[in-house]
């Protein structure tokens, strides 16, 4: 977490002052391009990289061809299975989270801070350690605070790499000790680091506040580079996404072509399509549907008792997955035995595991994590609402359930859509939740991924890799447009 903390934030940060605060070629592109790692899963960027840098793969191969080498025993690269390897593509996958508010801040600055610093006689080298960096601190704060949650939510690319985690000794041991106790004493620690994490992070600014000018703030004029200068940049700004996005991606598609040549689409991979599919949209309806709910409800009775609730539906995605599945299987476990002993006892028949076995407690994990982005999403698209139409709507005789169909709901259409689309994605791509609580003989694509490649069978992996990769890129659109938009 240090590594990938430390990694994210100097990407991040650096990126997004390059493209906010200069001008140089390919700045427009580099702007959304910038996002695209965001599509793709720590577990598919470790799985790609495995196969790409593996002693026979292509990348060694060519370089030993071009050196005069015949075999791996005469030249081969140090193993990327290290935590060296984890933490430098972890961070490669994580640094959008920085990237995106950061560089969100540095547009939305208001341009005399920048200006009154240049009367003052600080150079424009300087303008980021001395103005910009103290401004975006709570920005880079919340973004590092991201990246290193999914760092702790990460189960895949941890254990493909060779990096025992606690994420990981919580998974095999439920799954391959069988203790659940123990399982449990690990994820409690692991909570304990959670809300340690945080409480270091608000302890760090308890003694600092930040405002804004009453008026209209400019963004910072860009600075055109010249020379040397404008090429370091453009490369600096490339290399994230080469190696986070291009690189990854080629050789999955590359890959992919080639297993549909040889063999097709396999009935197997048809139908765990199919079972992402109607799992991901059943669980981003629930979650949609809670999520205005609770949006609505705290719009309606703006009270202290609706911020609480509000609060307390938005915990579960700062768990990570591991933490949350576990405590749902624990207690989906005791309900299960208990609707067993009372179904038999009153019918005569055993029912088994009714919420396990049938997916609910999974559909109940996707439900509880995810729920703060259905809430945040459906809430910023109620506030552009004039509290003026509610009143206007009670006037005329239209209760609160009526308010809202004819015109709540139309009017935030745009913001239930992007809500609806980034959940589904990030339902599509769970792992270390559906690992533990998906019914058995029940595959995802990711579940699949996963099991291809703890086996080493990576080619079976590249089509699932790659429809992953497909769908991820959908909400990396969005947040483009979005951001292209508020530019």
């Amino acid at each position: 977490m240090a590594g990938v903390g430390c990694l994210t934030a100097a990407i991040g940060t650096g990126v997004a002052w390059l493209v906010a605060a200069y001008d140089f070629p390919g700045r427009r592109a580099l702007e959304w391009a910038l996002l695209l790692p965001l599509a793709v899963p720590t577990y598919i960027i470790a799985y790609a990289y495995l196969d790409m840098l593996h002693p026979l793969g292509p990348f060694q191969s060519v370089i030993r061809a071009v050196l005069g080498f015949d075999s791996p025993r005469d030249f081969r690269l140090p193993d990327i299975r290290s935590m060296t390897g984890a933490i430098l593509l972890l961070g490669l996958v994580l640094y959008p989270y920085v990237y995106l508010p950061v560089r969100a801040m540095f547009m939305t600055q208001a341009a005399n801070l920048v200006e009154v610093a240049h009367t003052l006689g600080t150079a424009r080298r300087q303008i980021l350690w001395r103005v910009a960096l103290p401004l975006a601190r709570p920005a880079i704060a919340v973004g590092v605070s991201l990246a290193l949650m999914e760092t702790l939510n990460d189960i895949g690319a941890s254990e493909f790499l060779g990096v025992r985690s606690l994420t990981i000794s919580v998974y095999t041991t439920w799954v391959t000790r069988s203790d659940l106790a123990g399982a449990a004493q690990i994820a409690l620690a692991m909570l304990v680091l959670v809300v340690a994490l945080v409480s270091l992070e608000r302890w760090a600014r308890r003694k600092q506040r930040y405002s804004v000018s009453a008026q209209r703030p400019r963004s910072m004029a860009r600075q055109p580079l010249k020379g040397a200068a404008r090429w370091m940049a453009l490369w600096f700004c490339l290399l994230p996404v080469l190696l986070g996005f291009i690189l990854p991606a080629t050789y999955l598609a590359a890959e992919a072509w080639k297993r549909f040549q040889f063999a097709g689409l396999s009935a197997r991979l048809l139908a765990e399509a199919w079972n992402t599919f109607i799992l991901s949209a059943l669980a981003t309806a629930a979650v949609l549907a809670c999520g205005l709910i609770v949006a609505y409800a705290a719009r309606i009775f703006p009270h202290r008792e609706m911020q609480l609730v509000h609060r307390v539906a938005s915990l579960g995605y700062a768990m990570p997955g591991t933490i949350l599945a576990l405590g749902i299987l624990i207690a989906a476990g005791g309900l299960d035995r208990w609707i067993g002993r009372m179904t038999k006892e009153l019918l005569g028949i055993d029912p088994g595991l009714v919420l396990i076995g049938s997916g609910l407690a999974l559909g109940y994990a996707y439900l509880a994590r995810f729920l703060a982005i259905s809430i945040g999403s459906v809430e910023a698209g109620l506030t552009r609402i004039p509290r003026s139409y509610d009143q206007s709507a009670r006037t005329l005789g239209h209760g609160i359930g009526s308010t809202l169909r004819h015109i709540h709901l139309p009017l935030s259409k745009a913001a239930l859509s992007a809500a609806g689309l980034l959940v589904f994605v990030d339902c599509m791509k769970e792992l270390s939740a559906t690992l533990l609580l998906r019914p058995l003989n029940f595959e995802t694509l990711a579940t699949h991924l996963y099991g291809e490649a703890a086996r080493g069978t990576y080619e079976e992996a590249a089509i699932a890799a790659l429809a992953i990769v497909v769908v991820g890129i959908l909400p990396v659109i969005l947040l483009a447009r979005l951001g292209r938009g508020s530019a």
